[in-house]
């Protein structure tokens, strides 16, 4: 039987966001318009039909002496990023938590999600919105990010993946998206279960084996 992909809706959430004007964290107001504007921009140049949620199992209209096709049902877990990770700092040699020794902090500010489903897998696209701040010492270049992406079903986790994300710093800073397209989960039936979260944020630890549930 050959599959059959149903896409959902997306939506996104907003956690704090540093604003460059020191190295405390502040929980600043973000233009919503302009972050969704980008962020919708990447997910329509991946796919540019209009996406539904939380479609039950009906049948599709058939040509006539043509059996009805089911839609697969499925639920697109929502994105969510935890503050104490959602920050990212680096420091010059010898130069742990000073200040005056910070090469660049870097923040995900925005995340949004689309959804595609067979009858076996429910398939990710996690997009977000972050900014890069040049420190005292920093200079401009190329900066490798470490974001983990993560799925996670009440406390287990179903999938984890830690992307090393190449931004080019400018002096001062920029913004940047990161995208995600490929997440892969089991669909089983009746769709992921409704306590299931894609989790984001940066990671600093030793590089993880990707995890996938099978």
């Amino acid at each position: 039987m050959k599959d059959r992909k149903v896409k959902l809706r997306f939506a996104s959430m907003l956690p704090g966001y540093w604003d460059g004007r020191g190295l405390s964290t502040v929980f600043a107001k973000i233009s919503r318009g302009l972050l969704a504007v980008s962020l919708v921009a990447v997910l329509a140049s991946c796919n540019s039909s209009a996406p539904t949620e939380g479609l039950a199992p009906t049948a599709t209209a058939a040509p006539a002496g043509q059996a009805a096709t089911a839609v697969v049902q499925a639920f697109c877990p929502p994105v969510v990023m935890l503050e104490q990770t959602a920050i990212h700092r680096a420091y010059a040699r010898g130069g742990e938590n000073k200040p005056e020794k910070l090469l660049y902090q870097a923040s995900l500010a925005d995340a949004t999600r689309q959804c595609t489903a067979n009858e076996t897998t429910l398939t990710i696209n996690v997009v977000a919105q972050g900014r890069l701040v040049q420190g005292p010492v920093g200079v401009p270049g190329k900066v490798t990010l470490p974001i983990l992406v993560e799925v996670v079903d009440g406390d287990s986790v179903i999938y984890s993946q830690k992307v090393a994300f190449p931004v080019d710093m400018p002096a001062g800073g920029t913004q940047f998206i990161f995208n995600k397209a490929d997440v892969q989960i089991p669909n089983a039936q009746g769709g992921a279960s409704r306590f299931t979260r894609v989790r984001l944020g940066f990671d600093t630890g030793p590089a993880k084996k990707p995890v996938r549930q099978k």
